[in-house]
């Protein structure tokens, strides 16, 4: 299972620190930028499932960014504007707009609006290195989602358990995206552990085996947050 990352394209920071904490309430991951080249910098920087982009950025315009957007790649962008007339709505959807959203707005129906755009995405471009069939490679590892398999540097092949390859999976999913404890057990549907602190336990013992068996540097610790794959991942064509 991946963790859903956002981008908030916001210029008024105390919207932007409201939204994002609620969002990351909710479970997502949310980046910030507060304008064009924020933006941008933020989709070249990192894999992004979702957009959340204001209108009036300043000097830029959100409509404008988002047709830039969209000639590029396929990511889900709901606009959202303080201005809720149509010729707005449909400029937004002319350049390729999933959703339009006017403020003020109640929070949940936003949650409400970005998951059921990212239910219909079902599976973009830039999220297709998930595909249950897909070959991957991460830091000279290669990872066969068809077979469960995986292949070190060195070309021979590495036994993983069912538990530590669901994990795995995880991480494969999520590069370069620090992953608190709780997130990973969420992931992975962890229900085996009674409470926080034996799920948090059992999580950093199947993460040692995981790292045991690829190497070291792979997976690394984030002190005050939990683990991050440390390489970013790339689907083979087939």
């Amino acid at each position: 299972m991946s963790l859903h990352r956002l981008l908030l394209v916001e210029d008024d920071a105390d919207m932007a620190a409201m939204l994002a904490a609620y969002l990351q309430r909710q479970g997502f991951h949310v980046a910030r930028a507060a304008d064009r080249a924020g933006a941008l910098a933020a989709l070249a920087g990192a894999r992004v499932d979702l957009i959340l982009m204001d209108v009036s950025l300043g000097d830029d315009n959100g409509v404008a960014i988002c047709a830039e957007i969209r000639a590029a790649q396929d990511v889900p962008i709901i606009m959202v504007s303080a201005l809720s007339a149509d010729h707005q709505r449909m400029a937004g959807y002319e350049v390729g707009a999933d959703d339009y959203i006017a403020k003020p707005f109640n929070p949940d129906l936003l949650l409400a609006r970005i998951r059921a755009v990212l239910r219909r995405a079902g599976r973009a471009p830039s999220l297709s290195h998930r595909r249950r069939d897909s070959l991957l490679t991460f830091g000279g590892w290669r990872y066969d989602a068809r077979r469960d398999e995986v292949t070190a540097p060195g070309g021979w092949q590495v036994s993983l358990s069912a538990r530590e390859t669901a994990l795995l999976r995880v991480f494969l999913a999520n590069p370069l995206i620090p992953l608190t404890r709780e997130e990973i057990a969420a992931a992975l549907d962890d229900d085996e552990a009674a409470d926080r602190a034996s799920a948090g336990r059992a999580i950093d013992m199947l993460v040692g085996r995981l790292r045991h068996k690829t190497e070291a540097g792979l997976i690394r610790t984030e002190r005050g947050t939990g683990y991050v794959l440390t390489t970013e991942v790339t689907r083979e064509p087939q």
